[in-house]
């Protein structure tokens, strides 16, 4: 992973940030915006009391951790599917989402940006085998190196009810090596990175930004609280693009005024200078 140059502009505060992320490959940090976490979770607690016909909670916290009290593990996928649509069928999600860490994401991708067109959820129920996600990087399947994710958790997410990530440079370590790694299991390959993989403490109120050129998963959650959590992509709009394309997966949200005319521009016919 390249270090900054000391010829790039950055400010000392972005140079920090820079510095933290190039070496971790994620940063936890305060919500920009908490009115609007808090109006994203409202939403979603909402919506689960529909589909379940429960009332409205007194406590959010303890209604979403206490969901596998409600809610059998044969009956998760279709209650999950359920929120993701009704979630993103919300106008206004996308751009609260965004505002949750725009200075984050801004700093980290850039000012011209585009952003994944719908919003994922995760559910992980105590105990529940059912609902790993096995280790992996997500430019292994087809994703740009160009993506960071924006994760956020509706409850606080640590230990095995958190996700796990591994460090830059054991990740470079394991590249180079990668080959002697490609006819294991995601079990095995788990187990040989398990001693350089940390497991994230992201409190609800706190936003995580991480590299998924990095390998990370989830283990099954051994905590007494069930684990949900929102992610979402975002990358600099004129970077490449894998599998997942500009107007099929994502959409641009803060293009700026000469880009849009650089691209709507067409040169007149006949002209030589």
């Amino acid at each position: 992973m390249s270090e900054i140059s000391d010829a790039d502009f950055l400010s000392e505060d972005e140079r920090e940030l820079a510095h933290r992320f190039l070496n971790t490959g994620y940063i936890i940090q305060p919500a920009d915006d908490r009115d609007e976490l808090d109006r994203i979770r409202e939403l979603l607690v909402t919506t689960a009391c529909t589909l379940l016909e429960q009332p409205l909670p007194a406590d959010c916290t303890a209604f979403l951790e206490g969901i596998n009290k409600l809610v059998p593990i044969e009956r998760l996928n279709p209650f999950r599917l359920g929120i993701i649509e009704a979630m993103n069928a919300a106008p206004w999600l996308r751009r609260a989402y965004f505002r949750t860490a725009r200075s984050l994401i801004e700093a980290l991708v850039g000012n011209e940006l585009v952003m994944q067109r719908r919003i994922n959820l995760s559910i992980q129920l105590p105990g529940d085998e059912s609902s790993l996600l096995p280790v992996h990087a997500d430019v292994w399947s087809g994703d740009s190196p160009f993506e960071l994710v924006l994760w956020l958790p509706l409850v606080d997410c640590h230990a095995s009810k958190s996700m796990y990530l591994m460090a830059p440079a054991a990740a470079s370590e394991l590249y180079r090596d990668f080959a002697n790694h490609q006819t294991t299991s995601a079990e095995d390959l788990y187990r040989a990175i398990k001693p350089s993989v940390t497991f994230l403490d992201v409190p609800y109120g706190q936003v995580l930004a991480f590299d998924q050129s990095l390998p990370h998963g989830n283990r099954v959650n051994r905590e007494l609280g069930t684990r949900w959590s929102l992610n979402c992509r975002f990358k600099a709009a004129f970077t490449p693009y894998a599998d997942k394309k500009l107007g099929e997966f994502f959409s641009p949200i803060t293009l700026r005024p000469m880009s849009r005319i650089g691209l709507a521009y067409r040169s007149p016919g006949d002209f030589h200078e």
